[in-house]
């Protein structure tokens, strides 16, 4: 008689050190709109940014431990959902838009409904999509434009009220640059195992001191400017594809030779 070849029976549960930096993201997020309720708009600006960090940081320890799995990518986009759509939505209406009456949670639900369909078009898009870019602004990010302003506002003392329609239109524009077809730089081509020259460590420590100057400022100004940077990248492929079309197109108009 032949013995029976049994399978080792596969361990049931789920990997324990990435997800402690999502369960992270997932409590600043919602820590944002506890201290927004309370009136505490510095430190809910503030708990977005962390949860930006472990959201960062989650992806990078999973690939770097070998931990991915897909509960861990389902988890991720869940707290991504809460942290960087739910959490800046109700923050910002609860600091300015609240006082435009129906234009301003509106504009907030718009926000909140653009978050669920970029991480759901991410999703799946995520296989076949360039790594290097990413279709529309992600939803990190276009928290990142809401909280800073938000945390300068409160840091000197603007009300938000006073502001209310600025707040509108950034509210609205990080919402529909989300769902958009502007194309933005990942940054998942750096490679965090290999080496890096000396002064790759120095230029980090530079611009650590660099935003430790005065936060709010330099944050809502690099995240200015990385929603900006995504009409100039989208413009320059564009003209890049263009020229590659007219190139073809004269080559396949050539005389031929054989002839």
């Amino acid at each position: 008689m032949t013995e029976e070849i049994k399978e080792p029976k596969r361990r049931r549960g789920i990997y324990l050190l990435p997800n402690l930096f999502t369960t992270a993201a997932l409590f600043a997020g919602f820590y944002a709109i506890v201290a927004s309720i309370g009136g505490r708009f510095e430190a809910a600006g503030i708990a977005i940014f962390v949860a930006m960090f472990m959201d960062g940081a989650d992806g990078r320890i999973a690939r770097l431990t070998n931990t991915q799995s897909d509960f861990g990518v389902e988890y991720d986009s869940l707290s991504d959902m809460v942290a960087f759509g739910l959490a800046p939505a109700l923050v910002v209406y609860i600091w300015s838009l609240s006082s435009l009456g129906k234009l301003g949670w509106l504009a907030a639900f718009i926000y909140t409904a653009a978050a669920a369909l970029r991480l759901a078009r991410f999703n799946t898009q995520s296989e076949s999509s360039d790594k290097a870019y990413f279709q529309g602004l992600p939803s990190p990010p276009a928290a990142a434009l809401i909280a800073a302003l938000v945390w300068l506002g409160s840091d000197y003392g603007v009300k938000g009220e006073d502001i209310a329609y600025l707040t509108f239109i950034l509210t609205l524009g990080a919402g529909l640059l989300m769902v958009s077809n502007v194309r933005y730089y990942s940054f998942k081509d750096i490679d965090l195992k290999g080496k890096v020259p000396f002064v790759a460590l120095l230029l980090l420590v530079l611009i650590i001191v660099f935003v430790s100057i005065d936060p709010p400022i330099i944050l809502f100004t690099m995240a200015v400017t990385y929603a900006l940077s995504g009409f100039l990248i989208t413009l320059f492929q564009l003209r890049k594809r263009r020229a590659e079309r007219k190139t073809a197109l004269k080559g396949g108009d050539g005389p031929d030779k054989n002839t």
